[in-house]
């Protein structure tokens, strides 16, 4: 390994871990706390905004790939990222701070899609301006996947780490460095959360560390498939969020529900009401996103035969992942002898972890 990529990956590591020392007594004079309501997924008051330390450790961490020349080529590349990332977590330390109203929301996440994808089609290759409304909706859309996947301890901090591996791996797969550092630095700076997440006295993300999330995975993966990288790889890390996402959507959608309104009908919001602890299913969703990583990983290269079982394996834990609530909530029912019946429509939804 290259020891600038080591070093890049201990800033984001270091930087994470300890820069919440300094920000939270700052959070917490500055009130951003999330209390307590019947959508929540914690019982006590806490700290939330921890991202802004995330966001400080993935930010240094890519600025200093640049200056150490590490990033030698494409360097463009990961300007677009690091524009990216600042624009949408200082959009979510705003709504954590103050609120701000769901068009202002959307309309800001969309145009730092479109910039990002103009940006990348003039770096890349003119002939992609057609990709800026494709890529100003994926953006806006992986920004708001996380922060409706954000509402269980552990659960964030472990995507983070498993999509910034995946990410990695394509990077050196495909002989391109940036892609490389990028997933790096969000494996290492969300690994260096999760201590703050789940040790005692935790602390959110907020708003502002699942726009980083969302923004910088979205960020790197528009990024990457305009620059060649195969959407297998890009892709496949974060499809159980995405089924989790639409499906949850369409489910509201079919039933008249307003689809802004809070709510717990996620599925992994779902398997924590069949007895499973916040880290269990932050453990099972990472398990799965893992698999579905791998598997895509084979698709996109192997032979045919082998690329359909690829991706008839990935179908197959997708649908798992939907189904595993009444999976669980049945095999809990045969333990206890209690009788097992329909899911329960949970009130609202789960405040950011």
């Amino acid at each position: 390994m290259n020891p600038l990529l080591s070093v890049v990956g201990l800033v984001a590591l270091g930087l994470s871990l300890l820069l919440p020392i300094v920000v939270r007594p700052l959070l917490k004079r500055l009130g951003v706390v999330d209390v307590p309501n019947d959508r929540s997924s914690h019982t006590t008051l806490v700290i939330r905004g921890m991202g802004v330390a995330v966001a400080a450790a993935v930010l240094v961490a890519l600025a200093l790939s640049l200056a150490t020349g590490l990033v030698a080529v494409d360097r463009s590349l990961i300007l677009v990222i690091i524009g990216v990332v600042a624009a949408a977590s200082t959009l979510g330390w705003l709504e954590d701070l103050r609120g701000l109203s769901i068009r202002i929301r959307a309309s800001v996440q969309l145009l730092i899609g479109v910039i990002c994808t103009a940006a990348l089609a003039t770096t890349i290759d003119n002939s992609s301006y057609w990709w800026i409304p494709v890529g100003a909706i994926a953006v806006a859309t992986y920004i708001n996947t996380a922060n409706f996947m954000d509402g269980i301890n552990g659960i964030s901090g472990m995507h983070g780490i498993v999509v910034g591996v995946f990410y990695a791996w394509a990077g050196m797969l495909s002989d391109q460095l940036w892609l490389t550092v990028a997933g790096v630095v969000v494996a290492a700076a969300f690994a260096g959360f999760l201590p703050w997440n789940l040790g005692r006295g935790f602390v959110f993300l907020g708003d502002v560390g699942s726009y980083l999330l969302g923004s910088a995975i979205a960020a790197i993966a528009v990024t990457g498939l305009l620059a060649g990288v195969y959407l297998e790889y890009l892709l496949s890390p974060v499809l159980i969020y995405l089924a989790d996402t639409f499906t949850t959507f369409l489910r509201r959608a079919r039933r008249g529900e307003r689809l802004y309104a809070a709510h717990r009908q996620h599925v992994y919001q779902r398997l924590t009401d069949t007895g499973l602890t916040h880290v269990q299913v932050a453990v099972f969703v990472s398990v799965l996103s893992a698999l579905t990583g791998a598997a895509g990983f084979v698709a996109a290269t192997a032979a045919p035969g082998l690329a359909v079982s690829a991706s008839l394996f990935t179908a197959l834990v997708v649908a798992l992942y939907l189904y595993s609530p009444r999976i669980f909530r049945a095999l809990r029912g045969s333990r206890t002898g209690a009788p097992v019946g329909g899911e329960p429509a949970p009130p609202g939804g789960a405040l950011n972890s």
